[in-house]
C-alpha cells in the first residue's frame, strides 16, 4: 500500500505510475454471483461446458463489467490518500475499454496511473488510468480512466 500524505503530494504525482495492486484471482463463483446480480448470464459467462467446447480459452469468460467493478478495490488497496480525507467518491468514467478477455481463473492487478488533478469546491477531482493486466496475457483486459472526487 502506497500512502500519500497530503494533498500538495497527491498532486505532484499527476502524470505518474503511483501504484499497482495485487493480484486478484477471478473465480466462476464470482462470475456467477455477478450474472446474478446483473442478469447478464450469457453462456460465454457462465456455461463452463459450452465455453470449453466453443471458446478458444478453454472455458468460460469474466464479465467486461465485472472487471471494471474491481477498479475501486485495486485503488483502495493500493492507495491511501492521507488522514485528511473526508470523504472519496466515485465520479464516474471517462473511457473504458475490454481490449482483450478474462479467462475465468485467472490473475489479474490494476497498474494505476495518475493522469490529472482538478481542483473543484471542497476538494480535488482525481483522473485515474487504470490499466487491468491478466497474468500470462499481453494484451490488457480493461483501461479505464476513472474518476474520483477527494474530499
Amino acid at each position: 500500500m502506497r500512502t500519500i500524505a497530503s494533498l500538495e503530494e497527491l498532486k505532484s504525482l499527476a502524470g505518474q505510475e503511483v501504484a499497482c495492486s495485487e493480484w486478484i484471482t477471478i473465480t466462476q463463483e464470482q462470475v456467477d454471483r455477478f450474472a446474478d446480480a446483473t442478469g447478464d448470464h450469457q453462456w460465454i459467462h457462465v456455461d463452463a461446458q459450452r465455453a470449453a467446447r466453443e471458446l478458444p480459452y478453454g472455458g468460460t469468460v469474466a464479465h467486461g463489467f465485472l472487471t471494471l467493478a474491481l477498479l475501486p478495490r485495486m485503488l483502495s488497496e493500493s492507495i491511501s490518500l492521507g488522514p485528511d480525507v473526508r470523504m472519496l467518491l466515485n465520479y464516474g468514467l471517462n473511457r473504458v475499454r475490454f481490449p482483450a478477455p478474462l479467462p475465468v481463473g485467472r490473475r489479474v492487478r490494476g497498474v494505476i496511473r495518475l493522469e490529472s488533478t482538478e481542483d473543484i469546491p471542497g476538494g480535488v477531482q482525481l483522473a485515474w488510468l487504470i490499466t487491468v493486466e491478466c497474468e500470462g496475457s499481453d494484451k490488457p483486459v480493461c483501461v479505464a480512466e476513472f474518476l474520483v472526487r477527494r474530499y
